[in-house]
């Protein structure tokens, strides 16, 4: 995702905010927010989820009302977020038959 010039630091807050909503929550396996060390104003969120369904759950789950909403992503946002769907093989913190 890419914030508007000099607010990368806030966007990457809201993220950290969304990203404690999530913790406990059924099915997230991964939420991590990051931060480009070349370009601040780019942050990126890597999530891993046991399925679909989970995924879609946390979508619509209504936001707490002293949490961030997803417009507070979109308002900090100079682009459209760009999504990469990814099947998840394995690798260090995965069960070796890659399922979370």
């Amino acid at each position: 995702m890419t914030a508007h010039p000099g607010r990368g630091g806030e966007l990457a807050a809201v993220l950290l905010g969304v990203a404690e909503r999530l913790r406990g929550f059924a099915g997230c396996e991964i939420y991590l927010v990051s931060q480009d060390a070349a370009d601040p104003d780019t942050v990126r969120v890597t999530e891993v989820w046991r399925d679909d369904a989970s995924a879609r759950a946390a979508l619509s789950a209504p936001s707490p009302a002293d949490g961030p909403t997803p417009a507070d992503v979109l308002a900090l946002l100079s682009t459209a977020p760009h999504r990469t769907d990814l099947a998840v093989l394995g690798g260090v913190g995965l069960p070796a038959d890659g399922r979370p």
